[in-house]
């Protein structure tokens, strides 16, 4: 394969990979906007839900967000009960989100329709399949973070 064609075939790898995250995401969205949350408030309950509470300052790195939206978020999870900000007693400069118990409520009840969803529009690929994509799409990601300039 000459090197135009191999680039040719990098752009036509982005686009794919592209429109497939699209279609995926557009659809899930769907159905976490059907539950009455927007898919960053569903990101930020989800987070909270797993893996406990968690400073305001790190969750934007942990669902993908600018840091200056998360005031934002949490503040309309707050107003609907699904959220609470609790004071670090170590450390007056850190502020956690915890979930509430209507917080855990609500993804108790929507998390395994969620999960199911996904699921379903994964079930084009076979667990090997899946497997494989994992591990190329892995590869490919650290290899991005090693070509910083």
């Amino acid at each position: 394969m000459t090197e135009k064609q191999d680039t040719k075939q990098s752009l036509k790898l982005f686009i794919v990979l592209s429109r497939a995250f699209k279609a995926l995401n557009e659809e899930i969205n769907k159905n976490i906007q059907e539950n009455g949350l927007n898919p960053t408030e569903f990101a930020v309950l989800e987070l909270l839900y797993h893996k406990g509470d968690q400073p305001l300052q790190q969750i934007g790195g942990k669902i993908l967000l600018a840091s200056g939206s998360i005031t934002y978020v949490v503040d309309k999870l707050e107003k609907k009960g699904y959220l609470k900000r609790v004071a670090c007693p170590k450390d007056r400069r850190v502020t956690y989100a915890q979930i509430t118990e209507n917080g855990k409520a609500l993804i108790d009840d929507i998390f395994p329709n969620h999960e199911n969803r996904i699921h379903e529009l994964m079930s084009a690929l076979s667990t090997d399949e899946k497997e494989e994509t994992i591990q190329m799409l892995k590869k490919l990601g650290l290899s991005i973070k090693d070509l910083s300039y």
